[in-house]
């Protein structure tokens, strides 16, 4: 007992002898309202913490060496601890402990707040006690302001910590206006006198707040537009890659949304690498499915394929949790990632297909889209969704249906039933069309070869009809892309076509360098193609126009590689000199072999042989074609491949099809057992099974 008293006496006397008797200080816990020096009977110009001795002064930034920002006076200081803190011994701002001598440390918390409180008791009738504003909260202030200028008077008025909330609810607070309100409110917000006072006291808080805190404020800065090379920010990339390792899983949300929307930089490279560290060795204790695929999204294209595929393996372990959100946003995630994970893009689709009335309009363009990212090709899952956009047509708006379709023809998926119904929705309402409407559908229907019945010459001609509307304002390229598509429909609208036969016009689609319409670089070798194609058309499908020298360049030369299985298939079933391999014919058509046969194709004829008339033989045609050159579930011909089938047969050919991932997987005796048939059967010739394009 005499022991302990005599501690807490020894501690009296050493806390005495390192604070002055003539005065009493308290250190306010961190705040942003003035602290004010209280006193008795001293001159407050004695409360300078400069003339304190050594030891306090050591002890006092020991303690508070993690304080950036204290008020002196009227402005914020950086370095440093203001002149005018009050220390108080009972409200430590740190969980440090608190000691003044390294070799007498107390014995005892109980006896230091003992002793502290009977200090205070003896001088309480002449303290006058001060509350500091009481923070408050984002989701109050965005519910008392009604602007982003409400929130910065708030702060100017009566500044609160943590700043961070003052951002947080502007951002709260803009996602509700409209995009114009939003740009309007941003700018005001910009000019605000309290908004750079706000930006300069959310750096100095940045070390010392909250590290979620810290992230919402830096989340809503990016989202409210605050430039990316600003100090501002750079700052506060800096502080989080200094505190990354308090990250938590909310945190790792938080961080990878900022990471998502913010642009490359050094900073942001940085911080992308250590959360890259952070989900390698934490992605296993993830509980959230939502984090995991914000941490998906965030790492990035160029992260390590090891990295993909620890996260692919998570996200495979908690589909049983997957709710059909998760389901959804999954495909957006690998597309960010540029990882192409099968079997739970297969998983994610079943539950898409199955809940494919929940999904709004944004989701299914985002789904189409990652997977033309990813080239994951799902014929359930395309049909799942064209299925109900056709049920449902009459809800869409035009130019949702027409993005859809643009989607869809990039994936190579043809739709008939989608397509057929958002036909006769242009031929009953053609004047809701406009000029990039237009050249978008003629695209998306030429491309996929796309015909319904005796309504396909009515659609043509309403489209034409629309677009010449449309003559004294377009573009030659996009009259060229336009013409190029009805000549693959084999359709010749001569309003459309005439303008581009004029020699300027074709001079000015020549340019070298020119930009395309949609400035995305050179478009000369583009027009030039087009440009031969409609040459090909006018002089093949339409005899009777007049010849037109487009005086094109010439092709770019390309090395062509005749499949070696069908050459030796072909090699043994006829013999050397009986078939001819890589030809050039004119209207830069290119066949991978020509066969002669007599008229009844009963008999291979030698390439030697001199024939008098050309009646006497069937010129055959062997066309190696890829998987490209079809639809998606490779039963019918793109634009292209059809329109070359046609002017084959114009030119004397009959065409046999040989699809080349079939010829792979069989052996050489059969591909031999094929040809055969084909080139001696009536029903091997292609016209008898391919739809060219035959009208009512």
């Amino acid at each position: 007992m005499n022991n302990r008293a005599g501690a807490i006496l020894w501690n009296l006397r050493q806390f005495s002898t390192l604070v002055p008797t003539s005065r009493t200080i308290r250190l306010y816990p961190l705040g942003f309202s003035r602290p004010k020096v209280v006193y008795s009977n001293w001159d407050p110009r004695n409360l300078l913490l400069s003339d304190f001795g050594n030891g306090v002064q050591s002890s006092v930034r020991h303690l508070f060496q993690d304080a950036l920002i204290f008020k002196s006076g009227d402005n914020f200081q950086t370095k440093g601890i203001g002149t005018e803190i009050v220390l108080t011994v009972d409200r430590p701002l740190c969980p440090r402990r608190l000691s003044f001598d390294s070799k007498h440390s107390l014995d005892s918390d109980d006896a230091l707040k003992k002793a502290a409180f009977h200090h205070k008791a003896s001088s309480e009738d002449v303290l006058t006690r001060e509350t500091k504003p009481a923070p408050v909260s984002n989701k109050k202030l965005s519910e008392e302001c009604s602007s982003l200028s409400d929130v910065l008077d708030k702060f100017s008025e009566r500044p609160t910590f943590p700043s961070s909330n003052y951002f947080s609810a502007m951002w709260i607070i803009a996602k509700r206006m409209s995009d114009d309100q939003k740009r309007v409110e941003k700018q005001l917000m910009f000019n605000h006198p309290a908004f750079n006072q706000l930006c300069e006291q959310m750096m100095r808080e940045s070390k010392i707040m909250h590290y979620d805190h810290l992230l919402f404020s830096l989340h809503a800065m990016v989202k409210l537009g605050i430039p990316q090379n600003t100090l501002l920010v750079q700052t506060l990339l800096r502080v989080v890659q200094e505190r990354i390792n308090e990250c938590d899983e909310k945190c790792l949300s938080v961080l990878s949304a900022i990471l998502e929307a913010m642009e490359p930089c050094k900073n942001v490279d940085v911080l992308r690498a250590g959360l890259r560290i952070l989900a390698d060795q934490r992605v296993w204790k993830i509980e959230r499915v939502f984090t995991l695929q914000a941490l998906i999204r965030c790492v990035g294209k160029d992260a390590p394929i090891a990295l993909k595929r620890k996260l692919e393996m998570k996200a495979l372990r908690e589909l049983d949790r997957f709710s059909d959100l998760n389901s959804q946003h999954m495909f957006e995630a690998l597309a960010a990632m540029n990882h192409r994970s099968v079997v739970l893009l297969d998983e994610c689709s079943k539950v898409v297909i199955g809940n494919i009335h929940g999904c709004p309009f944004k989701v299914l363009i985002s789904i189409l889209q990652s997977c033309r990212d990813l080239r994951y090709h799902n014929l359930d899952l395309f049909k799942g969704i064209a299925d109900y956009v056709a049920a449902t047509v009459d809800i869409w708006k035009l130019k949702q249906v027409i993005f859809l379709l643009i989607l869809f023809e990039n994936l190579g998926f043809r739709h008939a039933d989608l397509m057929d119904a958002f036909m006769k929705k242009v031929i009953a309402d053609p004047a809701s069309l406009n000029m990039k409407s237009i050249i978008c559908i003629l695209h998306v229907y030429s491309s996929l070869n796309h015909f319904y019945k005796c309504q396909t010459s009515e659609f043509q001609e309403v489209m034409a009809n629309s677009l010449t509307g449309y003559l004294h304002n377009i573009s030659s390229e996009n009259l060229l892309s336009a013409v190029c598509s009805f000549c693959l429909m084999n359709h010749f609208p001569t309003a459309l076509i005439n303008p581009l036969l004029q020699k300027d016009v074709i001079k000015e689609l020549l340019i070298p360098g020119m930009m395309s319409a949609h400035g995305r670089g050179r478009s000369d070798e583009s027009n030039a193609h087009k440009l031969r194609i409609l040459a090909a058309c006018l002089k093949l499908d339409i005899p009777c126009h007049k010849a037109i020298d487009f005086d094109l360049p010439p092709r770019p030369s390309t090395t062509s590689y005749p499949n070696v299985k069908v050459a030796d298939a072909l090699s043994s079933l006829l013999g050397e000199g009986y078939f001819s391999k890589d030809i050039q014919l004119p209207h830069n058509y290119h066949i991978d072999f020509e066969v002669r046969m007599d008229i009844n194709r009963s008999q291979v004829l030698p390439f030697s042989d001199a024939v008098t008339s050309a009646a006497d033989i069937q010129r055959v045609a062997v066309l190696c074609v890829p998987r490209s050159t079809y639809c998606l579930d490779l039963a019918h011909p793109r634009g292209f491949l059809a329109m070359k089938l046609r002017h084959l047969k114009i030119m004397g050919f009959h065409v046999i099809l040989v699809h080349n991932w079939e010829v792979e997987r069989l052996e050489k005796k059969d591909v031999i057992t094929f040809l055969k048939t084909k080139l001696y059967s009536t029903e091997a010739f292609l016209t008898a099974d391919i739809n060219l394009q035959s009208t009512c």
